[in-house]
């Protein structure tokens, strides 16, 4: 055995308010890694509720890598629930018709872009993240923290705006693991170096085979 089924909805057996996310999951404009799992106090299928204001039209994904964690009631604010904001009225009078139909000619609404998560990251309860922000790769998200702006890799943040609370590592040991990009490694070298991935000895994982 090489670890659990990646392919697997729910890798613990007879326990399903934990899901590997990415084979739940059923818009195409949400993308998840492998390994990345959810858990939900009611019904893992909760997750594509908590992805507010995601239409069709806006064209934008959330975008989340391997290995992450995502506690219950996670919420993505998309780039839906965008108003025009350097105007006399944010009030959107275009969607409503009926006469209104101009008053966007010439205009668009705000796209921040898409939301990132990248690999190994640990997402706390109820969360938060607002459209276009980047977390990088093995960052920490405090619970009930509202993240506005990009998070820096293994960096740990929380509040409401979130704002970084400290690194996880100095700065050469991230810029090792950054490079290391273990997430990407096969299933059967992650089982042959998993003791070390759960231990601090950060060169037996740079010489792993």
């Amino acid at each position: 055995m090489t670890g659990p089924d990646k392919d697997s909805a729910f890798p613990l057996k007879d326990y399903h308010r934990l899901c590997f996310l990415k084979n739940i999951i059923r818009n195409p404009n949400v993308i998840v890694g492998n390994y990345t799992y959810y858990d939900d106090f009611e019904n893992v299928h909760n997750f594509e509720k908590n992805i507010k204001y995601h239409f069709d039209f806006t064209g934008d994904r959330l975008i989340i890598g391997k290995f992450c964690m995502i506690a219950s009631d996670v919420k993505f604010i998309m780039n839906g629930a965008n108003h025009l904001t350097r105007v006399l009225s944010a009030y959107p009078f275009a969607i409503f018709g009926n006469g209104w139909e101009s008053a966007m000619e010439g205009k668009t609404y705000p796209m921040k872009g898409d939301i990132r998560i990248g690999n190994d990251v640990w997402i706390g309860y109820n969360a938060t993240f607002m459209a276009g922000v980047v977390v990088g790769d093995g960052a920490v998200i405090a619970a009930n923290s509202t993240v506005i702006r990009d998070v820096a890799p293994y960096s740990i943040v929380g509040g409401n705006p979130a704002n970084a609370v400290r690194k996880r590592f100095p700065d050469d040991t991230i810029e090792r693991l950054l490079n290391l990009k273990w997430w990407d490694w096969d299933a059967a070298k992650i089982k042959r170096n998993v003791q070390y991935l759960t231990g601090m000895d950060l060169e037996m994982l740079e010489h792993a085979t």
